[in-house]
């Protein structure tokens, strides 16, 4: 009978779920074809986007999606959010939300959208507002219809399409397209629409259709260089009333001096004449420039300021002088006004920021980057300065805005370059060992490490921590090593040469195990490769490193008199196109080991085919780092 009852049922709810029509459809989970299910934590059901460009200075953007969100991961990909100012204008705002079935259970009007400022954490000013959806399900899975109406007279904006904006997010139905019946100029690109089911209605209108999600595989490359997107600028475009001109990065860089930096860089004469008297009788424009970077650190802070003229425009730099603090366009602009006063010329400069590496696009000109720093020219070579750090060293960019292309705004308008790659040999990490084992496998140990370049990025900072926090630090970082004690730190961070030196003496009372009369010792105490890159049964995306970087290790193991080599390895080498790696053991006289190893690792970008020889260079390491000496008792 209950069996019997749980069939009515089913049929009962088969047949409620077929009398809807098509687009009630949208809103019922259980009708999403299991494909786009399977690697979700959302699936975008329908999507449309209509951008109405109503002149140079006006364009009317509508909005309507319908998103299924399957748990928390899937709660971002709803986007039911505007930004407003006094140049963008929210028309109607609306959202309504549906329990698996398709039954509605919340309505949302413009007045129950939350309005708030969009100041962030780490601003002390915004000039814009948000409104947002705030809901907070009781049950998953739940659908989320929201549409929208905005107008803007900020042109330079201009909304383009990412279907895939995100991993893990179906895509059943996404449509862009662009309503230009004025026959505004306009610039287009499409990027990797090729790998993807996307159909070209028309010009401008694009439709994509039935996508599985992305599912994240490590070493992918940024997302944005792998999903389909289809770019858009105005030739002739308006920013919070200022007109633009873009016909290629020359015009544009041109636009941005002459309407964003001109007359923003007069500083007193009082700075002026510190500045001066700070670099009096150097000669070399390069060491003044180092001289006045230093003068910028020691007075400015950072706060991020997005304001001005779509929070491009920097604030003056006479405030900052007087305030002593900036956002990166602020403190970037000071600087060069800085360095004008003492004859060194200098170049705004536009670049993403991040650790992750992303280039603006060479070949398509438009409103791009995240970030500002200063380029200082110096012959054939480009130096550029991160004015947002109180800390940097002058000209290190490593970790942030190296190795990426950027865009230097001059007064006679904009050029790409590419900022600083840190080379293999650029990145070293030296770590030089002086290691006394005694017969219970206990040891001390002198341990000297030297950074430069990528890893000098890594490490540098340590000695700012409390002694509780560096005693953590080594303890984590040498977690291979158990019942370590950290007896003595001396850092020095070298900011002249970029080199960060750290020495450390620690003990351990039983490192090397004991069988019997013996003992074995793992030898490489101090750089061990303990993580491997996951295994995929088919890996589904290309895969890309980012940095290369070189270890240099040379461990001296003393020995007590009572105990002789039994049984070690002599060593091992690799070389492959993804990096090469060898270590290789000698017996020394007086009871002592030489352990010396060299493990480079090579940037690249390779097919997903490589990703299984990848792994296995990098299993290979793991166990050659692994490698193990037998003492035994004389």
């Amino acid at each position: 009978m209950p069996r019997l009852k749980l069939a009515i049922s089913f049929v009962l709810v088969c047949v409620s779920l077929l009398s809807f029509s098509q687009t009630d459809s949208q809103y019922i989970s259980l009708l999403i074809p299991d494909e786009l299910k399977s690697k979700a934590n959302a699936v975008v059901r329908y999507e449309s986007q209509i951008v109405e460009i109503l002149d140079y200075n006006e364009i009317n953007i509508k909005t309507r999606r319908i998103v299924t969100v399957f748990n928390k991961y899937g709660e971002n990909r709803v986007n039911a959010i505007e930004r407003y100012d006094g140049n963008k204008k929210i028309i109607a705002i609306n959202a309504r939300v549906f329990n698996e079935f398709g039954k509605e259970i919340r309505k949302f009007k413009e007045r129950d959208f939350v309005d708030v400022s969009a100041v962030s954490d780490f601003s002390i000013y915004e000039d814009d507002r948000i409104k947002y959806m705030d809901y907070t399900p009781l049950k998953y899975p739940y659908t989320v219809e929201y549409t929208s109406e905005v107008t803007t007279s900020t042109t330079a904006f201009f909304p383009d399409w990412t279907p895939i904006d995100s991993y893990f997010v179906g895509i059943e139905h996404s449509e862009y397209q662009i309503i230009n019946t004025l026959g505004v100029e306009l610039k287009t690109k499409k990027k990797n629409f090729q790998d993807f089911n996307i159909e070209e209605v028309s010009t401008n209108h694009f439709i994509a259709k039935n996508i599985e999600g992305l599912k994240y595989e490590v070493y992918t490359p940024d997302l944005f260089e792998i999903v389909p997107r289809f770019k858009v600028a105005l030739k002739r475009f308006n920013m919070m009333g200022v007109d633009g001109y873009n016909d290629d990065w020359k015009t544009f860089g041109k636009w941005m001096y002459d309407k964003l930096l001109i007359n923003t860089d007069i500083i007193p004469q009082s700075t002026i004449d510190k500045v001066k008297d700070l670099t009096v009788g150097v000669d070399d424009k390069v060491e003044r420039a180092k001289i006045v970077y230093n003068f910028m650190q020691e007075r400015t802070r950072y706060i991020s300021i997005q304001v001005g003229i779509g929070g491009w425009k920097p604030m003056l730099a006479n405030d900052v002088d007087r305030l002593g603090y900036g956002d990166c366009k602020g403190l970037t602009n000071y600087t060069k006004a800085l360095l004008e006063a003492v004859d060194v010329p200098s170049y705004y400069t536009v670049v993403y920021g991040g650790s992750g590496i992303r280039s603006l696009d060479a070949d398509f000109s438009s409103i791009q980057g995240n970030h500002v720093i200063l380029c200082v020219p110096n012959e054939e070579e480009r130096i550029f300065l991160e004015c947002t750090s109180q800390t940097n060293p002058f000209g290190f960019t490593a970790g942030f805005t190296d190795d990426r292309d950027v865009l230097l705004v001059k007064p006679e308008g904009g050029e790409i370059v590419h900022t600083k790659i840190y080379e293999a040999d650029d990145s070293v990490q030296n770590t030089i060992a002086k290691v006394v084992l005694d017969d219970n496998g206990g040891i001390d140990a002198e341990v000297s490490i030297e950074t430069t370049g990528f890893q000098y990025n890594l490490h540098k900072g340590i000695e700012n921590k409390t002694e509780r926090d560096q005693q953590l630090h080594y303890k984590d970082y040498w977690d291979n090593i158990n019942n370590i004690s950290i007896d003595a730190i001396k850092i020095e961070n070298d900011k002249d040469r970029v080199v960060y030196k750290e020495s450390v003496e620690l003990s351990c009372n039983n490192y090397a195990s004991k069988a019997g009369n013996r003992l074995i010792l793992q030898p490489n105490l101090f750089s061990k490769v303990s993580n491997l890159p996951p295994r995929y049964p088919s890996r589904n995306l290309d895969f890309k490193i980012d940095r290369a970087f070189k270890d240099v290790d040379e461990f001296i193991i003393e020995y007590p008199a009572t105990l002789k080599v039994e049984a070690m390895s002599t060593g091992e080498e690799l070389t492959t196109k993804f990096g090469s790696y060898q270590f290789k053991i000698e017996v020394l006289g007086g009871n002592k080991i030489k352990y010396t190893r060299t493990y480079m690792l090579n940037k690249g970008h390779y097919e997903k085919s490589d990703y299984e020889a990848f792994r296995t260079f990098s299993k290979k390491i793991v166990k050659n780092d692994k490698t193990k000496i037998v003492l035994v008792k004389v």
